[in-house]
């Protein structure tokens, strides 16, 4: 089956990164969700990302122009899911809004087309047994910000079909991503093993064994991970992180309890970059 047309639901930070790359790889890409002021300021988002590949020398100009040629966006997901040989979900991590999202896009688009879902934590066996296409259902968890990160996790579900990751695994390395193909499990691979780093981290510094900022620096030159524990839960957001020790925590059990620090920032309202403030501040990034 020839891809030729993606649809993005979200365009929140990873959704909107997903679109960018997916129209960078020559696909025509609809990006939509809920109003046209979020789309708006997604579209804005990718614009001055592309520029900045351009400036940097990372993107030509020609290529720029032609992302953003590909890209589109709506807010009827049935329109949008018509015209789909693809759609990839990138709605915040809640099994029922997950649900209630697949559930429309089933009966909206054609029976060819591919569903995936960005979660980083929940079953995709769940998720597509609320459709009638299971076997053309699968995860594929991209990297944030997508568009640097080269990683892409492709997800089998109980039902998931050899084509569909054959499929779903073209469309990753047309947008440019080192693709691994994975059995569902809880955290898949990289949510499961940063969800114990990050959650130690937690526990170290409510210990007072280390400031942030010094276990950040001891990860990053002593294992030489590109980003420290609180940097990575800064970028993700802690709102998100606490959603995955939560789903992790009920199905593997004590070792995901999120540790009592972690929540209370949290509860806070200290959820990262996006607002400003998480684990460190962020002046500039404040809403």
């Amino acid at each position: 089956m020839t891809i030729r047309n993606i649809t993005v639901i979200g365009s929140g930070l990873m959704g909107r990164g997903i679109a960018q790359v997916a129209a960078q790889g020559g696909y025509k890409t609809i990006m939509v969700d809920i109003s046209e002021a979020i789309l708006a300021k997604a579209m804005d988002n990718i614009r001055a990302e592309t520029e900045k590949g351009v400036s940097l020398g990372k993107l030509s100009a020609e290529v720029r122009e032609k992302t953003l040629a590909n890209l589109s966006t709506g807010t009827d997901i049935e329109k949008a899911g018509a015209a789909a040989d693809v759609v990839i979900e990138a709605v915040p991590e809640d099994m029922k809004l997950k649900f209630d999202t697949f559930t429309r896009l089933d009966k909206a688009c054609p029976a060819h087309t591919l569903f995936a879902s960005n979660t980083s934590s929940l079953s995709i066996t769940e998720m597509a047994a609320i459709t009638k296409r299971a076997p053309n259902f699968l995860g594929m968890h991209f990297f944030n910000p997508v568009h640097k990160m080269k990683l892409l996790e492709l997800v089998k579900g109980l039902e998931t079909s050899a084509e569909a990751v054959q499929i779903a695994t073209e469309v990753g390395v047309q947008m440019g991503k080192e693709v691994v193909v994975i059995k569902e499990s809880p955290g898949m691979i990289t949510s499961r093993i940063n969800a114990i780093i990050g959650n130690e981290a937690f526990h170290m510094l409510e210990a007072g064994v280390a400031s942030a900022a010094d276990i950040d620096k001891a990860i990053k030159l002593g294992l030489n991970h590109p980003m420290g524990p609180f940097e990575m839960i800064d970028l993700v957001g802690l709102d998100t992180r606490a959603h995955i020790l939560d789903y992790l925590y009920k199905t593997l059990g004590d070792k995901f309890r999120p540790a009592p620090l972690f929540l209370q920032y949290v509860k806070a309202g200290r959820l990262g970059r996006k607002v400003g403030r998480g684990v460190y501040d962020y002046p500039s990034e404040k809403k």
